[in-house]
């Protein structure tokens, strides 16, 4: 049986064997084109291009003074204005590390959607949220995995303040040990 190659067969989710599907294929074509177009959440998300100087506090231990280092990120649209890619350059624990991230608006899901990865680690933090204040506090929650505890599926929140066009705060939260369980904290100033 020879199997179409159009956006019907494309997406793994449409015209699959045995599915009924009584979905005009000019309507489906219609929906992918209008969920596929960015829009209001992609520019929101301006805010975060550019080249960014980082100031990192990592919190160790609840209530402690932070470990404090430095940083860079570059920041770009990609993917047709899809996503933010960010790869970001600082320190973690005494040696130099890089990570990459990707944002984006999921006009689906009408949710903010992220990815984080970096060469410190093999797991992957993938997270979803919402937008406050006009956009500018994104909160995203998701899962992650902790080599140094072995602690797998850790929910973690993840914050983002835009403070104006040339700054914007990132908090990173441990939601399994409370709410308020900072983390981590990254000023972003514009370089």
């Amino acid at each position: 049986m020879k199997q179409e190659s159009d956006y019907r067969s494309s997406t793994g989710v449409l015209d699959r064997p045995g599915s009924k599907s009584n979905i005009d294929p000019q309507e489906i074509q219609r929906k992918m084109e209008a969920a596929s177009n960015p829009g209001p959440g992609h520019k929101a998300l301006e805010a975060f291009i550019g080249n960014w100087k980082a100031e990192v506090k990592c919190f160790h231990e609840q209530g402690g003074a932070p470990e404090v280092t430095q940083g860079t990120e570059k920041a770009n649209w990609t993917l047709n204005g899809h996503y933010v890619e960010g790869t970001f350059r600082g320190e973690m624990m005494g040696k130099p590390f890089v990570g990459r991230s990707l944002m984006g608006y999921d006009n689906t899901k009408q949710k903010f959607v992220s990815v984080w990865v970096s060469d410190m680690q093999t797991s992957i933090l993938t997270a979803e949220g919402k937008g406050d204040s006009g956009n500018k506090v994104i909160t995203l929650e998701g899962k992650t995995d902790c080599p140094a505890t072995g602690r797998k599926d850790v929910p973690m929140k993840q914050v983002f303040r835009v403070l104006g066009p040339d700054k914007h705060i990132f908090e990173m939260y441990d939601a399994s040990q409370g709410a308020n369980t900072k983390t981590m904290e990254i000023t972003y100033t514009r370089q």
